[in-house]
């Protein structure tokens, strides 16, 4: 197998990048395309903390990232072996972790907040995409996410990206955003804007990676 077409999605909590990323493999086969997820390799802390405590740490810092063990895997997904790697629930108590197994395929995604911070990653992708949205937007799409699913309280949700979002965006996402390849802004809730973008992606892909 030769090695995979690489293509980086990164974006700030409540950019959209989840939604962007599942219209993107729409457009594509499990055949065609796999996908390693930056969050699955958080290094475990909070099976031990109190409310208290997982209010205020600080999940939006590199180091909470197994960084050797997500790159190890990346490449073992380039070198054609299958991974095996359990989900993180984002310490939702009531989420039952699945075992992933991930494929490797012609594409390669590797989608999270600090892929492009991990050079050993970042240097290896043919494509990198920044998914975007105003602050506001991506504040109202946060809260709604962490109170619905991962029964966060308001205030906790509001401290975090006080405190840990915005500034984590700020240093180790942002100075990313210029060298790019696509940046997407997407500030509406609507599909049509995220689908025609993912469309021209991918026959762009097509054309690239299997000559179509």
């Amino acid at each position: 197998m030769s090695k995979p077409y690489i293509i980086g999605i990164a974006g700030g909590s409540g950019s959209g990048k989840t939604f962007f990323l599942n219209r993107f493999l729409d457009h594509f086969t499990t055949d065609e395309v796999c996908l390693v997820s930056q969050d699955d390799y958080y290094i475990p802390v909070a099976h031990n903390m109190t409310p208290e405590e997982n209010k205020l740490y600080n999940f939006d810092l590199p180091r909470t990232i197994d960084a050797d063990a997500f790159e190890r895997d990346v490449q073992q997904l380039i070198n054609g072996k299958v991974i095996y790697k359990k989900e993180y629930t984002f310490n939702n108590p009531n989420a039952t972790p699945k075992m992933l197994e991930i494929k490797p395929a012609p594409i390669l995604i590797i989608e999270g907040l600090f892929i492009m911070h991990f050079k050993g990653i970042a240097e290896l992708m043919d494509m990198k995409v920044f998914v975007d949205a105003d602050e506001a937007v991506a504040l109202e799409r946060r809260l709604k996410r962490d109170l619905l699913e991962r029964g966060y309280s308001n205030d906790d949700v509001m401290y975090k990206w006080i405190h840990h979002v915005v500034p984590a965006y700020n240093e180790y996402l942002l100075p990313y955003k210029e060298e790019c390849h696509k940046i997407i802004i997407n500030n509406t809730n609507t599909t049509e804007n995220i689908e025609k973008v993912t469309e021209e992606i991918s026959v762009e892909l097509r054309r690239t990676v299997f000559g179509e």
